[in-house]
């Protein structure tokens, strides 16, 4: 008589911790988000294997491009259970970055990575980076979701996206053209924007004892609801200027301040003066710098401390500008000069 052979367990793809059902669903809601922000330049629809654009209508055109994430701003989104801000955060961001050269932005591809896929919230972040989409005028044409077991820790994900865009070759904002004399415009950031996020965890959740719930009268809101604020788009001031002629070099202050950022886009022999006190600092920073203490050069080199864009306009155009952006209801700041200088100090504060 023959033995019976044990029989073998059945292990399937759900059995390691990854859905195919939930992969299903949120491709389904990502699809229609998706498609919502399309144009006639669009060739593919998602779930091909590459995004198609058809580039059209210029004469000698130069691709821009830039990659970023949201950082742990995320990990404030996870406490507060809500998900629908940082896939704004992340697109605007990526706009900021090339319409400082002067490019207009294309198209978007996400990278949404997790441990275990809950296709609702799937929803909420791509419906996020949809709605910024479509108000910068750019295609979400694609991205990767990919469920990983083991990889992030549970009700967690990351967030990265890729953007492109294009401007005339001729029509490039390189800085090269700045030069003593010139005016510095300040444009007004609507919080931290998507950097400083891992210091100010700690220092509100950690020294200051809050939790997102707390409401705090000094900020006009909850913690959590003031570091969730949509690290805002500056596509609409940029443009107007650049279309104008009146734009000499844009920098968008991020990670590093204004101190590290605005000499990215200063030519050799000049260096910027900031004059303190030009813009209102957000009760966000001042109570942060106050909570850690902190020495002005580190405050200054972690924050943007209420300006998230700094523009470079002639001396001449200065009036210009600031009336052609006040039209469009901008608050301008006036924040500064360019001066002559050899000195490595790329910027001084006054």
């Amino acid at each position: 008589m023959k033995k019976k052979l044990p029989t073998k367990p059945v292990v399937r793809y759900q059995d390691a911790g990854v859905s195919i059902d939930e992969a299903d669903r949120a491709v389904g809601y990502i699809k229609g988000l998706a498609k919502a922000t399309f144009g006639k330049n669009v060739l593919t629809g998602i779930g091909s294997f590459g995004g198609g654009y058809h580039l059209h209508g210029w004469k000698d055109p130069v691709l821009v491009s830039s990659i970023d994430g949201v950082g742990t701003k995320l990990k404030v989104a996870f406490l507060a259970g809500r998900h629908d801000t940082v896939g704004q955060d992340l697109v605007n961001h990526c706009v900021n970055d090339i319409m400082v050269q002067g490019a207009r932005p294309l198209f978007f591809l996400d990278y949404f990575g997790v441990g275990k896929l809950n296709a609702t919230v799937a929803r909420d972040v791509i419906s996020g980076m949809a709605k910024a989409c479509k108000q910068n005028g750019c295609a979400l044409i694609g991205g990767e979701t990919a469920e990983m077991p083991g990889m992030y820790n549970e009700g967690e994900y990351d967030l990265a996206g890729c953007i492109v865009g294009v401007v005339e070759k001729r029509r490039m904002l390189t800085g090269a053209g700045v030069e003593p004399g010139d005016v510095l415009l300040g444009l007004p950031s609507t919080g931290l924007h998507t950097n400083g996020y891992s210091l100010a965890r700690k220092l509100l959740f950690e020294i200051g004892g809050y939790s997102v719930t707390t409401p705090v009268a000094e900020l006009g809101c909850s913690v959590g609801e003031e570091l969730l604020k949509v690290h805002r788009s500056y596509l609409t001031p940029i443009a107007a200027l650049h279309d104008a002629g009146l734009l000499k070099a844009a920098a968008h202050i991020t990670g590093g301040g204004i101190t590290d950022n605005l000499p990215r886009v200063l030519p050799k022999g000049v260096r910027a003066e900031i004059m303190l006190g030009t813009w209102p600092e957000l009760p966000v920073f001042q109570m942060l710098k106050r909570l850690g203490n902190m020495p002005d050069n580190d405050y200054r080199r972690t924050f943007n401390t209420g300006i998230g864009m700094i523009l470079v306009v002639g001396a001449r155009d200065a009036a210009k500008a600031d009336k052609l952006l006040r039209k469009r209801k901008e608050t301008v700041c006036p924040i500064g000069t360019i001066v002559k200088s050899r000195s490595p100090e790329r910027v001084v504060y006054l």
